[in-house]
């Protein structure tokens, strides 16, 4: 069997368990499907490097998480309006709103309604907030692997997150808990 015919056969196996995670750490269908033209491609030009040393899937995997970094570098630097004046008043004191959140979050967790709306508010995150808000709640990195995976300060992230937190508080209570 030649490359050509063996690497059919790696993007046929492999192509479905690379495109879910890549839309799971992006959230873009068309991005993702790139990204994972990026990794057959990279992996194609790599191959005579694989050394064996890791599953298959761990190298492809690892192509896949460098090249959503490099996505989210990319995004992280390119210049976004981010409008936090709604958080604020006049007098530049926070604007409080009332709202009544369930206790026990593990009841709302468990709901799958509450689940879907959710995964859309963090979605509705800017790019430059969602992947290390994520990283940081979601699959719970550490602040210096954050910090060192999109190039940013203690202080960057911090703020990131901070805001993040606001934005995903407004649209839970906008569309879960409906003031």
């Amino acid at each position: 069997m030649n490359l050509i015919q063996e690497f059919e056969k790696i993007v046929d196996s492999y192509t479905t368990k690379l495109y879910a995670r890549a839309k799971y750490l992006i959230n873009n269908e068309e991005d993702a499907e790139d990204l994972v033209q990026d990794v057959f491609l990279a992996a194609y030009k790599q191959y005579d490097t694989y050394q064996q040393k890791s599953t298959l899937t761990t190298w492809l995997m690892s192509i896949l998480n460098n090249k959503v970094a490099d996505y989210y570098r990319k995004k992280y630097k390119q210049v976004q309006e981010i409008n936090i004046e709604h958080y604020f008043n006049k007098d530049g004191t926070w604007k409080e709103k009332q709202i009544v959140w369930e206790e026990d979050s593990e009841v709302l967790l468990d709901n799958k309604e509450f689940k879907n709306v959710f995964d859309q508010c963090i979605d509705k995150l800017p790019s430059k907030w969602n992947m290390p808000f994520k990283m940081y709640y979601l699959e719970n990195k550490k602040t210096e692997l954050v910090c060192q995976e999109f190039q940013i300060s203690t202080t960057n992230l911090w703020k990131i997150l901070q805001r993040g937190r606001l934005q995903l508080k407004e649209c839970l209570e906008k569309n879960w808990f409906r003031l």
